[in-house]
């Protein structure tokens, strides 16, 4: 790909040559050694570029670099190929360290079938996961970001998974989602990396969701109260809170006090691998 482009760029230097008095030319055969270098000065372009025989042009144009380059991708966009179009799929790594100790937890507290609804499902690498693995039950991701959404269908699409069905663009602070039900629910690594309001309205639409006996599942690191953080999630939380004064690492007793709020109540806390807990809070 990168000789097709030079040797547009020539193309264009060439056929630009012709039509003004402004450029100087000079071709020298040489042998190329390293990659051809291009360095651009306020009112001209020095460009070095392979010829099919393995000469070096070396082009000096008195023009605009912004006329060049429309030239060069309009060129290209008549007679080059087509380019594929990029992957939209993300990966997290953390998903694909957590995705298994986190599916342990889930058999334990999932329905035997029924749809389990996903809150920001993120790149979706462990909605896939799950539904590979829970193939009863029918998956229901979903995510406010539409590069997220896209990698779902996408990841979806690879790995031909029927009981995924397509994500929804979900605020979990919103008053109205666009679900009626959901025989369970989960949220990883949600709860510290968006806003108090966010948590608050989870808790909420589950006590509405949720049958009786229904489960959200959270994972993610939490403080617990008279017990100190762990350094590297000191480290984390200060990171978070960086990033974002509304993140951060919350206390649970403050999560468990909203969820009874909404006729939610904490049935199972779980340690999890690097210093994370699994949380399962039970329709009431």
């Amino acid at each position: 790909m990168a000789g097709l482009a030079l040797t547009v760029g020539v193309f264009i230097a060439k056929k630009r040559i012709r039509g003004t008095k402004q450029i100087m030319f000079k071709q020298q055969e040489r042998v190329l050694r390293g990659w051809p270098e291009f360095s651009v000065g306020m009112s001209e372009i020095e460009c070095l570029a392979f010829v099919i025989h393995g000469q070096l042009v070396h082009c000096r144009l008195a023009v605009d670099i912004r006329a060049v380059s429309s030239s060069i991708l309009s060129l290209h966009s008549r007679q080059g190929p087509e380019m594929p179009d990029q992957d939209p799929r993300l990966s997290s790594p953390s998903a694909l360290r957590n995705r298994d100790p986190i599916a342990d937890l889930l058999r334990h507290v999932l329905p035997d079938s029924g749809t389990v609804l996903e809150l920001a499902s993120g790149s979706g690498e462990h909605v896939i996961h799950f539904a590979r693995l829970f193939p009863n039950l029918i998956w229901q991701p979903s995510d406010p970001s539409p590069e997220a959404r896209a990698s779902i269908e996408h990841w979806a699409k690879t790995d031909v998974m029927p009981n995924v069905l397509t994500p929804l663009d979900i605020d979990a602070a919103a008053e109205i989602w666009p679900v009626e039900r959901a025989d369970a629910m989960i949220a990883i690594n949600m709860v510290h990396i968006s806003p108090w309001p966010a948590t608050q309205g989870l808790l909420t639409s589950a006590g509405q969701l949720l049958p009786v006996g229904g489960v959200l599942v959270l994972y993610g690191p939490y403080r617990r109260q008279g017990q100190p953080l762990v350094p590297s999630n000191v480290e984390f939380d200060a990171s978070l809170r960086a990033r974002n004064p509304a993140w951060g690492i919350r206390l649970l007793e403050d999560v468990e006090s909203v969820a009874g709020q909404s006729g939610m109540a904490l049935t199972s806390v779980t340690e999890m691998p690097a210093n994370n807990l699994g949380v399962v809070f039970t329709r009431q």
